[in-house]
C-alpha cells in the first residue's frame, strides 16, 4: 500500500481540476488549507478550494482530505461488518459545482482510497468514487457526452466495467422516498480492489482524470444561453432533491459528519439558495416535464442516437 502515491495524484488532480474550472468560469477559487492536531479522534490534513458568486459557478468546491481515524464509522462498514472497529486512513477528493445557469448541470464527481488496518492481519484497502450529472433542463446531446465519456475512461480496465458501475451509479444515486432519480447517472464503484492495488488505482486514476473531458464541453455548449425568472425557480425546486439526497442518503457526507470530519467541507456540496414546494407537478409538456418524462429515468445513454440534433 503506497499511501503517498495516491495522494501525490490526488492532490496533483485537485490542482488540474481546479485549473480547467477557473478558466470556465473566469474567477479564482479561494483556497482554504487546514489540519487535525495530532491525538485527536480524528487527525490528518486537508485542502478546500472553493467559489461562490463566481462567473459561472454560483457555488462549488473541489477539495481533497487524507485523515485517519481510531474507529471506522459505520457508513464505511455496511458492506464490510468484518472490519469494524478498525482504526482506519481515508483520502480523496471530492467536487461539486452548482453554476448560475439552469441550462448548465450540477455535476458531482469523487475519487477515493480506504484503508482499514485491523490489528489482527494486513492492512484492507479499497478504493471508490464515480461522477453523475444532474441537469435541471434535459439535453440528449450533453447525457450522451457525460456517459460516452465514462464509459471509454472505464474501457481499458474491462468492458465489463461502464455497464455495472452505470447501473451502480443508477442505483445508488436514486431518492427513495420520492421513487425518482437525482438526475442522469454516471458511474459509481465502492469497495473496489479487484485485481490488486496497482490495478484499482490505476481504475480510479482513470475516473478521475475523465472529468473534465466530461464536463467542460457541456457547460461551453450552455453556458451562453438566455434564461428567466421561471427556469431559475425551477432549478431552485429541483436543487431540493439533491440536498434531499445528500443529506438523507450519501455516503461520503455521512462518513464525514459521523467521523468528525470538517463541517464546512462535508457541506459545500450544498447549493446556496433552494426551493421547496407542497405537492407540485411540472405542466404537461413544458420543458419542466420532460425533465421527468424524459431523462429522470434509467437510459442507456452512451449507446444512444440524438432523436432531436439541434440539443
Amino acid at each position: 500500500m503506497n499511501t503517498e502515491l495516491v495522494r501525490d495524484y490526488l492532490l496533483g488532480l485537485q490542482q488540474r481540476i481546479i485549473s480547467g474550472l477557473e478558466r470556465l468560469d473566469g474567477q479564482p477559487f479561494i483556497t482554504d488549507g487546514w489540519q487535525r492536531e495530532p491525538g485527536g479522534r480524528l487527525e490528518g490534513d486537508g485542502l478546500t478550494r472553493l467559489i461562490e458568486m463566481g462567473g459561472l459557478f454560483e457555488r462549488g468546491g473541489c477539495n481533497f482530505s487524507h485523515v485517519k481515524g481510531r474507529v471506522l464509522p459505520p457508513s464505511a462498514t455496511q458492506h464490510r461488518p468484518e472490519l469494524a472497529g478498525a482504526p482506519f486512513e481515508a483520502m480523496g477528493v471530492s467536487l461539486v459545482l452548482h453554476p448560475h445557469n439552469p441550462f448548465v448541470p450540477t455535476v458531482h464527481m469523487n475519487v477515493r482510497m480506504f484503508a482499514a488496518l485491523p490489528a489482527d492481519r494486513e492492512p484492507v484497502v479499497w478504493f471508490g468514487g464515480g461522477m453523475d450529472l444532474t441537469p435541471y433542463y434535459g439535453f440528449e446531446r450533453d447525457a450522451q457526452h457525460f456517459h460516452r465519456t465514462c464509459r471509454s475512461a472505464l474501457e481499458p480496465h474491462g468492458p465489463e466495467l461502464y455497464p455495472r458501475f452505470k447501473s451502480w451509479c443508477d442505483e445508488y444515486f436514486f431518492l427513495k422516498h420520492r421513487n425518482e432519480p437525482r438526475g442522469i447517472g454516471g458511474v459509481f464503484f465502492d469497495d473496489y480492489a479487484e485485481g490488486g492495488f496497482d490495478a484499482a488505482f490505476g481504475m480510479m486514476q482513470s475516473v478521475g482524470d475523465a472529468f473534465l473531458p466530461a464536463y467542460a464541453p457541456i457547460v461551453e455548449r450552455r453556458q451562453g444561453l438566455a434564461y428567466g425568472e421561471r427556469e431559475r425557480d425551477f432549478q431552485a425546486y429541483r436543487r431540493g432533491r439533491y440536498v434531499e439526497f445528500n443529506l438523507v442518503f450519501d455516503r461520503g457526507t455521512l462518513f464525514g459528519l459521523q467521523s468528525g470530519g470538517r463541517t464546512e467541507s462535508i457541506l459545500m456540496s450544498m447549493p446556496p439558495l433552494v426551493k421547496w414546494r407542497y405537492d407540485w407537478k411540472p405542466e404537461e409538456g413544458t420543458p419542466e416535464a420532460r425533465l421527468y418524462s424524459d431523462f429522470l429515468r434509467p437510459r442507456d445513454w452512451a449507446d444512444e442516437t440524438a432523436t432531436h440534433l439541434w440539443l
